[in-house]
């Protein structure tokens, strides 16, 4: 597997937040990083991490093509403005961020787009991200489950999405959790929070920890440093059978995130 176990995101973060939020995660030991064209804070991700000082082969930087950049006559144009923002000659991963409304342009066309973008350099990996089955079954086609780094999609103890990891799970393709602590709903649950005085830890190191513990990489993020560090340290909490079957049991389909007009057909 390529992609981190554990990054930060850079979500509803911008300006001066999500400098301090990169610059704070650079710090206390992250080295991924995951922002999109629509989050318009790959300026700001950008400084945070030149003005780090690591090196940037020391780094996993992802970012994700829009809708509006879907066509591959701008697909490449905008991955290459992205660049420019984040300072950056590559970047390790690029996704496609939602498949393309209406099938405006085909998963065909945006996914051989994106292998060209690879080819040429400009991202070292490539990926989906919002994908069902049947999107899943077209990006295969079109550029082989080979050049499919991961799918990453909305999982929490509250949607679990077993359908669709199973499947990916079957054809290699790896899973990035977005919204794995449920909009921080899932931080007040019960049996989070038992699981975490059991092991003396925190509820959302719980969450992230039965997220890895079942294959997921997570990409939390937060503008608070202790945090970001005490995310960073779920990558080392062992949970017992109990615990993740206590978890697993949490599971109500309870999707955060399906924006009209954009969400496809959900499995």
């Amino acid at each position: 597997m390529s992609v981190p176990v554990i990054g930060v995101g850079t979500f509803r973060l911008k300006d001066d937040v999500v400098i301090a939020s990169v610059k704070n995660a650079l710090e206390v030991g992250y080295r991924a990083i995951d922002t999109a064209q629509i989050y318009e804070n790959e300026s700001a991700v950008g400084q945070a991490i030149s003005e780090s000082g690591i090196a940037r082969d020391e780094l996993y930087v992802t970012t994700k093509i829009w809708i509006a950049n879907l066509a591959k006559d701008k697909l490449i144009p905008s991955l290459k403005k992205s660049l420019r923002d984040l300072q950056m000659d590559y970047v390790d991963l690029t996704l496609i961020h939602w498949p393309s409304p209406n099938d405006e342009v085909s998963v065909d066309e945006f996914m051989q787009a994106l292998l060209a973008a690879k080819k040429e350099g400009l991202t070292r990996e490539i990926g989906i991200s919002n994908f069902t089955i049947p999107l899943m079954e077209q990006a295969i086609k079109a550029v082989g489950v080979e050049n499919i780094a991961t799918n990453q999609i909305e999982l929490s103890p509250y949607l679990q999405n077993r359908k669709v990891t199973e499947w990916a799970k079957q054809q290699a393709i790896h899973i990035t959790s977005y919204m794995t602590l449920a909009y921080g709903n899932a931080l007040k649950d019960e049996v989070i929070q038992d699981i975490a005085k059991k092991h003396g830890t925190t509820a959302a190191q719980v969450i992230l920890a039965w997220a890895i513990h079942e294959g997921y990489s997570v990409i939390p993020s937060s503008t608070k440093r202790e945090n970001l560090l005490s995310n960073l340290h779920s990558t080392t909490l062992q949970l017992d059978k109990n615990d993740i079957e206590a978890i697993r049991k949490l599971d109500k389909n309870e999707r955060q995130v399906s924006p009209d007009g954009l969400a496809p057909h959900w499995d």
